[in-house]
C-alpha cells in the first residue's frame, strides 16, 4: 500500500514540475516575442496587395491582448496602423478605425485569462463585428456619401455588407495563423526540452 502511495506521488509531483516548467517556458517565449517583429510583420501584410479588409491588423490587436507584455498589448496593433497608413495614407475616418482596434485590444486583453478555441474564434467574429459598426458609423458620420438620417445610416451598413464579408474571413485566417503558430511554437519547445531531459538520464 504504501508502495503504490509512493509511486503515486512520484507521478504527482512528476506532473507538477512539467506543468511549472511548460508555464516558465510559456513566460520565456512570451519576453521573447519582440513588438517590432509583430510591427513590422503587420506593416508589410498590410502593404501586400490583399482583397479588400482582409488584413492582418485585427487578428494581431487580439493576439496582443492575448500574449504580449501589458505595456505594449493595446499600443502595438495601432503603432502598426499608423506606420502602415504613412504609406498608403491618412482619411477622416482613421479615428473611428483605431478606436475599432482599441477595443479589439481590450477584448485580447480578457482572452489572455480565457484561451480557447471557442473563445478566439468568437472573439475575432466579434471584433469584425465592432470594426464593422464602428468604422461605417465613421464613414455616415463624417463622409458626404450618405445623408445624416437613421435610413443615411442603414444605406451605409448596407453598402458595406460585402466588405464585412472579407473582414470575418481575414480576421479568422489571421487569428488561426498568430495564436496557431505561437502554440505549436510552445508544444514543440517543451516536447524538445523533455526530449533533452530524458537523453540525459
Amino acid at each position: 500500500m504504501e508502495m503504490w502511495w509512493s509511486g503515486k506521488s512520484k507521478s504527482i509531483n512528476a506532473n507538477s514540475k512539467f506543468k511549472m516548467q511548460s508555464s516558465k517556458l510559456q513566460f520565456k517565449i512570451q519576453n521573447f516575442i519582440n513588438p517590432l517583429i509583430i510591427i513590422g510583420i503587420a506593416v508589410v501584410l498590410r502593404l501586400l496587395p490583399h482583397p479588400p479588409n482582409f488584413a492582418p491588423i485585427g487578428a494581431m490587436a487580439l493576439f496582443g491582448g492575448a500574449y504580449l507584455n501589458k505595456k505594449y498589448a493595446l499600443i502595438v496593433p495601432l503603432v502598426a496602423m499608423f506606420f502602415s497608413d504613412f504609406f498608403l495614407g491618412f482619411h477622416s475616418t482613421i479615428p473611428f478605425v483605431y478606436g475599432s482596434f482599441l477595443l479589439t485590444g481590450l477584448i485580447g486583453l480578457w482572452l489572455r485569462h480565457h484561451r480557447t478555441i471557442q473563445n478566439i474564434i468568437g472573439a475575432s467574429c466579434i471584433s469584425s463585428l465592432l470594426f464593422f459598426i464602428i468604422t461605417n458609423f465613421g464613414v455616415w458620420l463624417v463622409g458626404n456619401m450618405y445623408p445624416k438620417t437613421i435610413s443615411g445610416l442603414l444605406e451605409c451598413y448596407i453598402a458595406a455588407i460585402p466588405f464585412f464579408r472579407n473582414t470575418i474571413i481575414g480576421d479568422l485566417f489571421y487569428a488561426g495563423v498568430f495564436f496557431g503558430s505561437y502554440a505549436l511554437v510552445l508544444r514543440f519547445f517543451s516536447f524538445e526540452k523533455l526530449r533533452i531531459r530524458m537523453t540525459r538520464k
